[in-house]
C-alpha cells in the first residue's frame, strides 16, 4: 500500500489542466466583482438621497417648530396654503388691547377652522351624521346639504378647539381639511365689554375700541404691538361689582357708571349693565350691547344744579350770601315748579344747593338769562356730541325752542338730555379749577401735555367744591360718604318722559361724586335707570337713597388702588379749606 502512494500522486500531477474552464472561472469571478461594485455604488447613491431627504425634512421641522412659533399640525390632510385658499380669509395678526398697566383685554389665538371640498366627500349624509356627533353645534340637515353641493370650498365650523380638531380628524372623512386662523379672545369676558367691543369671525372690528381702531389694530406700529387703554382693570372690577350689587338690590332696567381722572381726562372705568360676553357676542340681546354711559342720553335731574350754581356764581349774578324765596311754587307758562325737599322759606345759595331746591335753581337761572346759560353749557360740552374714541356715542337732545321756561327747567335738569359721559366730564371741569379737558379712553403718555380750556374761574371752582362737600356732609348725599376720602357730590332724580308727559314711576337716579374735595382728582358717576325702592329705603327710589351709597362704596374700594391715603377729615386745615361762612341779609353769619 505504501508503494502505491507515490504512483497515485504522480498520476494526479500528470492530469491535464482545462484552460477554458479556468478562463471561464476567472471571467465569472470578474463579473461577480463588477456586480458587487455596481451594487455598492447604487446603495451609496440611494443612501445619499435618503440622507438629503431626511436633512430637508429635519430642517423643515426645525423651521416650523422653532421659527414659525410652533404652528399646530393639521390632521385631515395637507391643507392649502393661505394664498392657495381662494375662498378663505387672510391670516390677520391683530394687535392686542391692554389696560393702562399692560393687562390683556383683547388678544389673538391661532385656531383651526374646518372646511371641505364637497366634490371629495363620497358620502355627504354619513359624513354629516358623524360630524354633528363630535361638533354638536352644527345642524345635520344643513351640513348634509352643504356637503352635497357642487362647490369646491365650504366652511363647516370656524375656530375649533384642539379637542374638536382631534375628534374631527379621527373620523377620517375624505374631503375635510383644516385651516389655521387667528381667533380674537377677551380674557376678562364681560368686564370691559362695552369699551373694548368685539370683532366678527374674520377679525373685523364690529364695536367699541375694536371698531374705532380697526385699521390701527390690523397694522400695529413696529415696536408698539399693543393698544394701551386708560382703563384700570382693578377700578373697572370694583365699579362693575358695585353696580351689579345695586342692580340686584334695586332691580333697575339698567345701570351705568364711570370713573374719570379730572386732570388728564382719562377714563379709568366705564361700566354699562346689562352687559355681554364679547367672546360670544352673537347671543347677546340689543339691550345688553347698548352702552348706557356714552350712547344713552338722559335728563339728569338735580345734578344739573351744579352747573346752574357755577354759572350764576361765575357770571356774578349771585354770591354765596345771595338767596331766593323758595316758600311758594314757581309758575312758568303751563309748568309749576316745586321742591321735592321743600324748606318753604328763603334759601341762601348754599342751602339751595344742599337741599336741592328746584325753585331756587330756577330763579338763579332766570337771573343768569337764557343766552348766558346756553354759552356756559356749550363751554362745558353739554350741547354737542362728545369726541370720544368709540363709535357708540350719542348726541344730546336739546329743546326745540329755548325760551324762559326751558331755561328754568334746564336749571334743575329737565328739558335737556345728555350722556353720563358728558355729565361726568363737565363736573370734572367745574371741580378741577375750571378747566375743560376732553375725556379719553386711551392712556396718555406721562410726558404728553394735557390740552385744557378754561370754562369758569378758579375761584368759582373752589366755591363749587365747598358746596359739593356740603351735600355729602349735611345734605341729600350723606349716604355717599367714604370716611377719610373727603367725598363731595350731588344727587339727581329725574322723571322719565313718556307719551308727552313725565312718568313719576319711572325715574333716572344718579349721583356724581368727586374726591378728595381739597384737591379733586377723580369723578365717580353712578346712574340707575328705573330703580325700585326697598323696605330699607322706605320704598323710595331717589338718587340719594339708591345711587349715592353705590358711589360711596366704589370710592372706598378704589381710593387705595389709586394710591390715595386716608385724610383726617377733622384736621383744622381740611375744615378751613371746605367750610362755608356767609353773612345773610340780616347780617347773621351762617357756617356750613
Amino acid at each position: 500500500m505504501n508503494l502505491s502512494l507515490p504512483r497515485l500522486r504522480r498520476r494526479r500531477a500528470r492530469k491535464p489542466i482545462d484552460l477554458r474552464a479556468r478562463r471561464a472561472s476567472i471571467q465569472l469571478a470578474g463579473s461577480a466583482k463588477q456586480l458587487v461594485d455596481t451594487g455598492r455604488h447604487r446603495m451609496a447613491v440611494t443612501g445619499l438621497l435618503f440622507a438629503v431627504c431626511f436633512a430637508v425634512l429635519a430642517g423643515r421641522l426645525v423651521a416650523v417648530t422653532l421659527l414659525a412659533g410652533g404652528e399646530e399640525p393639521r390632521f385631515a390632510r395637507p391643507d392649502r396654503t393661505l394664498t392657495g385658499l381662494a375662498h378663505g380669509p387672510a391670516l390677520v395678526n391683530r394687535a392686542a388691547v391692554t389696560d393702562r398697566s399692560g393687562v390683556l383685554l383683547a388678544t389673538n389665538l391661532r385656531t383651526a377652522s374646518l372646511y371641505a371640498n364637497p366634490r371629495d366627500v363620497p358620502d355627504p349624509r354619513g359624513a354629516a351624521a358623524r360630524l354633528v356627533r363630535v361638533l354638536p353645534g352644527l345642524g345635520q340637515s344643513v351640513i348634509e346639504r352643504r356637503l352635497a353641493s357642487n362647490k369646491s370650498f365650504i366652511w363647516l365650523k370656524r375656530n375649533l378647539t384642539p379637542r374638536q380638531q382631534d375628534a374631527v380628524n379621527r373620523l377620517g372623512i375624505p374631503g375635510l381639511n383644516f385651516q389655521t386662523e387667528e381667533h380674537r379672545v377677551y380674557p376678562h369676558g364681560r368686564l370691559a365689554a362695552h369699551v373694548v367691543g368685539f370683532t366678527d369671525v374674520d377679525n373685523n372690528g364690529i364695536a367699541g375700541i375694536e371698531k374705532a381702531f380697526d385699521e390701527t389694530l390690523r397694522q400695529p406700529a413696529p415696536g408698539d404691538p399693543a393698544l394701551a387703554l386708560a382703563l384700570d382693570v382693578r377700578v373697572q372690577h370694583a365699579l362693575r361689582d358695585e353696580l351689579d350689587r345695586a342692580v340686584g338690590l334695586f332691580r333697575p332696567v339698567g345701570a351705568a357708571g364711570l370713573v374719570l381722572d379730572v386732570q388728564t381726562g382719562e377714563v379709568l372705568a366705564m361700566v354699562s349693565l346689562p352687559d355681554f360676553d364679547p367672546n360670544q357676542p352673537g347671543g347677546a340681546p340689543a339691550a345688553a350691547r347698548f352702552n348706557r354711559v356714552t350712547l344713552g342720553v338722559y335728563e339728569m335731574g338735580s345734578t344739573f344744579k351744579t352747573f346752574t350754581t357755577a354759572m350764576a356764581l361765575d357770571a356774578g349774578v349771585v354770591r354765596m350770601s345771595s338767596g331766593f324765596d323758595a316758600s311758594h311754587p314757581l309758575r312758568a307758562a303751563r309748568f309749576v315748579i316745586r321742591d321735592f325737599h321743600g324748606q318753604n322759606r328763603w334759601l341762601t345759595v348754599p342751602e339751595i344747593y344742599m337741599y336741592s331746591s328746584n325753585i331756587g335753581a330756577a330763579k338763579m337761572a332766570r337771573a343768569l338769562g337764557t343766552e348766558r346759560q346756553r354759552t356756559y353749557l356749550a363751554r362745558l360740552g353739554l350741547l354737542d356730541k362728545p369726541a370720544l374714541e368709540l363709535p357708540e356715542v350719542g348726541a344730546p337732545l336739546l329743546p326745540r325752542q329755548w325760551h324762559e321756561v326751558e331755561t328754568l327747567t334746564i336749571a334743575y335738569g329737565h328739558g335737556l338730555a345728555v350722556s353720563a359721559l358728558q355729565l361726568a366730564s363737565a363736573v370734572g371741569a367745574v371741580v378741577n379749577g375750571g378747566l375743560m379737558v376732553a375725556p379719553t379712553l386711551i392712556r396718555r403718555p406721562d410726558d404728553q401735555p394735557v390740552v385744557a380750556t378754561r370754562v369758569i374761574a378758579n375761584r368759582t371752582s373752589g366755591q363749587i367744591r365747598r358746596l359739593m362737600r356740603l351735600v355729602v356732609a349735611q345734605g341729600t348725599g350723606r349716604l355717599a360718604a367714604s370716611p377719610g376720602y373727603l367725598v363731595g357730590g350731588k344727587t339727581g332724580t329725574a322723571e322719565k318722559p313718556s307719551a308727552g308727559r313725565y312718568d313719576r314711576n319711572a325715574l333716572i337716579t344718579s349721583f356724581v361724586a368727586a374726591f378728595p374735595m381739597t384737591a379733586p382728582r377723580w369723578v365717580v358717576l353712578v346712574l340707575l335707570d328705573e330703580p325700585r325702592g326697598t323696605p330699607e329705603t322706605g320704598n323710595r327710589a331717589t338718587g340719594g337713597l339708591t345711587a349715592a351709597p353705590v358711589a360711596g362704596r366704589v370710592i372706598t374700594r378704589i381710593a387705595p388702588i389709586l394710591g390715595l391715603d386716608p385724610i383726617d377729615e377733622e384736621a383744622a386745615g381740611v375744615r378751613r379749606a371746605l367750610t362755608i361762612k356767609i353773612e345773610s341779609r340780616d347780617r347773621k353769619v351762617a357756617t356750613f
